[in-house]
């Protein structure tokens, strides 16, 4: 990989994008680093371009997809998005969206927050929207497509979710009974699927990937 490269982050502010964003600003590999917010922080460091933007007018902002890598951890909840449109506004649209305007922009790698279970075929909306957009995304066809699949996550939050807490502390009781093929259903946590993005872009192989949770621990954590 070369050096002095540049990256857009999109979802700086969630559990993993807080992590990729730190990981990025101290990976000797990157230049520069573009994050998209809905609000301006005062969080200065060299290597930051913070941008404030509306979500719903992303092609506005194109000019800022003209890096060598994407990392998209955009996500909500249905609670906290109140409808499944507006869930699948934020899960689906903006994500499909980002990758669409960094393939116009020459993007070769891209690195997506997706979920353990996504299944286009699903019953679930959650995890049917979550395949649906890794299809989506890898139609595109950015030649280094990877979809990072994490169980439970781990970490600090800028909001308390008492239904996360609660599976955080059952999710680390049940841990050592996850063995062999359920291993990849062991909570992980944010920093170590921020420092597995990191990695695999790094190493940029092309084609689709799908990194699941137990695969994800394996590389975060070395």
């Amino acid at each position: 990989m070369n050096l002095n490269r540049s990256a857009l982050l999109i979802g700086a502010t969630g559990l993993v994008g807080a992590y990729v964003k730190r990981e990025i600003s101290q990976n000797s590999d990157y230049e520069n680093l573009t994050t998209f917010v809905r609000k301006q922080t005062t969080e200065t460091q060299p290597k930051l371009n913070e941008v404030k933007i509306d979500f719903d007018k992303m092609s506005d902002y194109k000019e800022h997809f003209k890096v060598d890598d994407l990392f998209v951890c955009l996500g909500t909840t249905k609670k906290k998005a109140g409808t499944q449109e507006n869930f699948r506004k934020v899960d689906f649209d903006y994500v499909v969206e980002a990758a669409r305007l960094a393939k116009e922009n020459g993007v070769t790698r891209i690195a997506v927050v997706s979920a353990i279970g996504a299944d286009e075929n699903s019953r679930f909306f959650y995890n049917h929207v979550k395949g649906e957009m890794e299809k989506a995304v890898s139609a595109i066809g950015i030649p280094s497509t990877y979809f990072f699949r994490p169980s439970l996550l781990l970490g600090d939050r800028e909001e308390f979710r008492l239904g996360e807490r609660i599976g955080e502390v059952l999710g680390t009781a049940i841990q050592p009974v996850l063995r062999g093929k359920l291993k990849k259903y062991r909570s992980v946590h944010g920093q170590t699927v921020a420092k597995a993005m990191v990695r695999f872009l790094k190493d940029g192989r092309n084609g689709v990937h799908i990194v699941e949770s137990d695969l994800i621990a394996k590389i975060g954590d070395l």
